[in-house]
């Protein structure tokens, strides 16, 4: 091969390279369910519809535009317990839960829509009672999808659910899907582009092989 083919094959990594960075970079409008454990806010392991906290935890949600969970946005506030339901007595039979609801900026709102102000509240539920049953006690009306994804919170935002965004363009939105229907969220790329890197690259190798062989 010759430095001018061995050239144009390493062009031609570098576009794919690029563009499959540039595929990444897509996202979800969702809001993002927390725990709130030793001061900083973990990635909660259930949906709210399944998770039943015990009384004095406090849970927290965020409205963002976000890739996936491990890069998903927290919640700006770490209140404590007594900070949100100190002056809720504990009552048998009942526990009570700290909730953060963080509506997010007007960057990652949907278009036309304004979000609240973030607030805290303290549900006091039946000792059974799930998150969602906790959110429904103190921050109507909720909207869900078919999925039992989570898509509102005090009704906010009033459409959508869990839309595919580009990256740093909230409003550019792509074909709207649910998280469950995206499974991790598409954050990473497809088999069939990591294969396409892959053999992109062995020819990028391959031609430089030659070149330095042709110099000798």
């Amino acid at each position: 091969m010759t430095r001018r083919g061995a050239a144009a094959v390493l062009a031609v990594l570098l576009l794919v390279l690029g563009g499959a960075g540039q595929a990444q970079a897509v996202g979800y409008r969702y809001w993002s369910f927390w725990d709130l454990s030793g001061g900083s806010w973990t990635y909660a392991t259930q949906g709210p519809s399944t998770a039943r906290p015990s009384d004095g935890d406090v849970q927290g949600f965020r409205f963002a535009v976000s890739e996936d969970s491990s890069r998903a946005t927290r919640p700006r506030a770490k209140p404590d317990f007594d900070a949100v339901c100190g002056g809720t007595p504990a009552r048998d039979g009942r526990k009570r839960i700290a909730l953060v609801l963080d509506f997010g900026t007007a960057a990652d709102a949907p278009s036309g829509q304004t979000p609240p102000r973030a607030r805290t509240a303290c549900a006091r539920v039946g000792t059974d009672a799930t998150t969602a049953d906790a959110l429904a006690a103190v921050a109507k009306p909720l909207r869900y999808d078919t999925n039992a994804l989570l898509c509102a919170i005090a009704g906010y935002p009033r459409t959508g659910c869990g839309e595919q965004v580009a990256a740093g363009d909230p409003d550019s939105s792509a074909r709207p899907r649910s998280a469950s229907e995206s499974g991790s969220g598409g954050s990473g790329p497809s088999a069939g582009l990591l294969a396409g890197l892959a053999a992109v690259a062995a020819l990028g190798a391959a031609a430089i092989w030659q070149a330095r062989r042709r110099r000798h």
